[in-house]
């Protein structure tokens, strides 16, 4: 059994009187011990989909599908059980660490917060398990009693990840966990981020735009594209050779280290993604896509196999 398994998720926005469709038929799977990496531009749909996994979107979002956590739908799930989930069976490292921290409590006591409250145990035991978890991702014990503003930006991810490892959870859920970091501390979390998984054998699903993080991450990768994945596969071959055109834009975007003429011509993709209020005919992407067929326009497209382990929501990888 899969730790994660989701299907046919779709997520809807009431605003201003207005249907938007930001995810629209989602379908993949988590192993335990496995790292699934989601990417795609801004309004592609990548955070809707995995904060829709624990229930943590607005009141104005509905969503229909299955979300089965080791078995258990989630989607279907009452709140108490929800709550139980959070922290302690699943966790989420959001994206800027100075907004998701409380700045008038310690990190200490934001760590210890959920280890209370979801472990049982006394304030001595939490105590030593937050100087535990903070050794464990590099920040010293003694930083315990910080407030978030006196730590640098990544000394508080790494406390953002501390407290998503509180409570032993077997799926952590990163939402783009390096975007606000130099280069230097972003390979830094990174390289934590794979350790820890490859340690304690949990599930963990990243989402970035920056395909060169999540292809150095992940196992798998799913691009999306106006609230679908329209790619999905071992990350290292959807890097190196992408069968959907988006993926292919996708990874021309980032100039080449020592490549002066990627760095000075690098590819972009003409065009915005499409409208996500209406029904979209054919293939979403066909209006910015540089080798579009007539049949794109009408034909309605879903993922096809397209070598080992790989499907492509692309007629071109058809037979």
């Amino acid at each position: 059994m899969s730790l994660l398994d989701v299907e046919d998720l779709a997520v809807t926005y009431q605003t201003g009187g207005d249907e938007v469709r930001a995810v629209r038929g989602v379908d993949f799977n988590l192993e335990p011990g496995q790292t699934l990496g989601i990417a795609g531009e801004s309004g592609s749909g990548k955070s809707t989909t995995v904060l829709s996994l624990l229930r943590l979107l607005p009141a104005s979002a509905s969503v229909a599908g299955t979300v089965r956590f080791k078995g258990e739908d989630l989607a279907q799930a009452k709140w108490s059980r929800i709550r139980a989930v959070r922290w302690a069976e699943a966790s989420v490292v959001f994206q800027g660490a100075m907004s998701a921290l409380n700045p008038v409590r310690t990190i200490g006591e934001q760590i210890r917060e959920p280890i209370l409250l979801h472990e049982k145990v006394g304030k001595r035991e939490a105590r030593a398990r937050t100087a535990e978890l903070l050794d464990s991702v590099g920040v010293s014990a003694q930083r315990a009693a910080a407030y978030p503003h006196e730590l640098s930006g990544g000394q508080r991810q790494r406390v953002m990840i501390a407290m998503a490892l509180a409570c032993k959870p077997e799926l952590i859920i990163a939402d783009e966990p390096t975007t606000a970091l130099d280069v230097i501390v972003q390979a830094q979390i990174l390289g934590l981020l794979t350790d820890l998984v490859a340690e304690s054998s949990i599930g963990m699903i990243m989402i970035s735009h920056d395909l060169s993080v999540l292809s150095s991450v992940c196992d798998r990768l799913a691009v999306m594209y106006a609230g679908k994945i329209i790619e999905i596969g071992p990350s290292k071959q959807l890097i190196t050779e992408p069968q959907h055109p988006y993926t292919k834009a996708l990874a021309g975007a980032f100039p080449t280290i020592g490549d002066p003429a990627s760095r000075l011509a690098p590819s972009g993709l003409a065009g915005d993604p499409p409208d996500l209020r209406g029904d979209l005919v054919g293939c979403p992407f066909e209006p910015r896509c540089p080798v579009s067929m007539e049949q794109c326009r009408t034909t309605e497209v879903t993922l096809w196999p397209a070598g080992p382990e790989r499907e492509s929501a692309c007629l071109r990888v058809l037979p």
